[in-house]
Formats: C-alpha cells, structure tokens, sequence
C-alpha cells in the first residue's frame, strides 16, 4: 500500500484499497480503531454532507485534517438506496474521526467523471486532498468497517488524524436535521446474524444466514448481494494471489484455474477483466462447465450491481452466448 495517495489534482491514479481478503486484523489500539485517541478536533454542523460540482473543493480542505468518505450514488438506483443508510451507521460509528459527503453523480457530472464512476454505489476517500479508491457494490456491514479501519491507518501515515466534533452536541428535539447524524433502523435479524458471522471470518455461517433471508423472502436485494460477496470472500479466503494468476497463465482452458482468477479480479475492482475472463471462455467448455461458469457470473452481476453498465453489456454478451 503505498503511503501517499497519487494524483492530487484529478482524482485519477488512486490508491486501491477494495481487496478484503487475507489482510493483518488492525493492533489494538491503532489509529483505524473507532474511538482511538485523536490528535485534534475540529467543530463541524454534522458528520453527513452533500457534495455538489459547486462546494466539493470545501471538502478537499476538509480532508486535509480528517479523512473524508465520498458516497457516491443516484437516485435511480434502488441497490444504492438500500446501501446508503448502512454506510452512514458505520461512518457513525467511528465517533467523529471520519465525515461523509453524498455525490449524486446525475446532477454532478463533474465529480462522477472525476471519481470514473461508472457505476453506484460506489465509495471512494479524500486524504489530504487527494483520493482513494475503497470499493465498488453493496458490501457486508463489517467488510465496510475493514476498509474504513484501514483508510484511517493510512490517514496517520499521512498525518490526517484529527477528529470531528458536532457543535451542540446531540442535536435538541426539534434541530435542524440536517445537523443531526441519521438514526439507523436495525438490522433485520439474518443480515445481522450474517454481518456478525462475518465479523469472527465464519463465512459459511454467514452464508446459511443469507440463504435463509432469501428463502424468506426471495426479493431481499440486499441478502442477494450479501450471499454473493460474502461467497466470494469463502472462496478467496486463504489463497494466494501470485499462485491463482500462475495457475491460470499456466491453464488458460481449466475453468477452475479461471474462476479463480475472475474471484481476484472482481475483488480488486476490475470488473471488465473478471467478465471478460468468464464470457471468453464460456464458449470452450461443456454443458457443466457453462452451467458453473454461468451461475459464478449471476453471482458478480448481484455484486456489482444489476443496473451497472458493465453488468448490462455483460448480460447482453452472455445472452448472446446462451440464445
């Protein structure tokens, strides 16, 4: 991981930080602990902003004393609805030492091309600044905490350590809301049966909990995309990257070789590579490899997100192949 994020004036270049396999759990105590000792504090009317192409070089400021997570989403994508309200309990939950900035990437065309964001959600950072790459999808609650633990390790390494205090506090009955972090409604019982599962890297515990949500309830999106990336997470767990891409250089026709591949692309954001891998070489194999090619690329279609456009022209390509 490199110590200082590239790229200060065109947010390009950025830091990737989405990979959430066989990382070092942060010491206790360290800098990406929530509530670990500040080194500033700063006064602010709330945790939770709205970026706009217009005010967005405030926040450059900003993240020059405390790291800032963008959230980057459109009104008209339901999985990036669903998201939001999670990714504001967990910025909550770091008690001040992280701020979040909403981007509606429609009426803000300038930042949606500045952050190359194809697709909602999407999350990136501003340390100093400059940005940082965190993650692409609706990921698990504690895969959100992991990534933000270590944004604000590499916030300390660059000297972004203060924190945020909100002015009056707890806001009186009756404030504006807008100063006010959002209260988040509780987990439905599976979701947070499989995000605590997930927690203690019991994956396939995490699994059963997704499985039974949807059994539930066959529309729950968001179980949908838990069970997808946490089965990927299963997958990844313990495997060495160097290894799977020489297996696979070595095997370019073995769909295991390959499927494993398309698991450590998509984990590190690149999307096109990981469908691409799959769709070329779908056409080579037999009814059960196409059968297993075709349900692990099902799977990456709920991670990134079915209104995605790389998921759209994937689809397309797919059908094409199947029809």
């Amino acid at each position: 991981m490199s110590n200082v994020p590239p790229s200060p004036t065109s947010l390009r270049g950025a830091v990737d930080l989405s990979s959430l396999v066989n990382r070092p759990a942060p010491a206790e105590g360290s800098a990406g602990q929530p509530g670990a000792p500040a080194a500033g504090s700063l006064t602010l009317p709330s945790l939770f902003f709205e970026g706009t192409d217009a005010n967005f070089n405030d926040f450059l400021d900003l993240s020059m004393r405390v790291p800032v997570v963008v959230d980057l989403g459109s009104e008209r994508s339901e999985q990036w609805k669903q998201f939001s309200p999670v990714l504001d309990r967990v910025v909550g939950g770091f008690g001040g030492r992280l701020v979040l900035v909403k981007v509606d990437v429609d009426a803000n065309p300038q930042l949606a091309q500045a952050f190359q964001a194809q697709s909602v959600p999407a999350v990136a950072g501003l340390l100093a600044g400059r940005p940082v790459q965190l993650f692409v999808g609706a990921l698990p609650e504690p895969q959100i905490q992991d990534v933000f633990e270590q944004l604000l390790q590499l916030a300390a390494q660059n000297g972004v350590t203060d924190s945020v205090t909100v002015e009056g506090g707890d806001a009186p009955e009756g404030a504006d809301e807008t100063a006010a972090e959002p209260v988040p409604e509780p987990l439905p019982p599976l979701h947070a049966e499989a995000y605590d599962a997930i927690e203690r890297g019991d994956y396939e515990g995490a699994i059963r909990a997704y499985r039974t949500a949807i059994a539930q309830d066959p529309r729950d999106a968001m179980a949908a995309a838990g069970l997808a990336q946490v089965s990927l997470l299963a997958r990844l767990a313990g495997r060495n990257a160097d290894e799977l891409r020489t297996a696979a250089a070595e095997a370019p026709k073995d769909p295991s070789a390959q499927l494993a591949v398309a698991d450590l692309d998509l984990s590190g954001g690149h999307i096109d590579d990981a469908f691409d891998r799959l769709l070329t070489l779908f056409p080579t194999l037999d009814a059960s490899g196409k059968e297993e090619v075709r349900t692990r690329i099902l799977e990456y279609f709920e991670i990134v997100g079915v209104d995605d456009p790389r998921v759209v022209k994937a689809r397309a390509r797919l059908a094409s192949l199947l029809y």
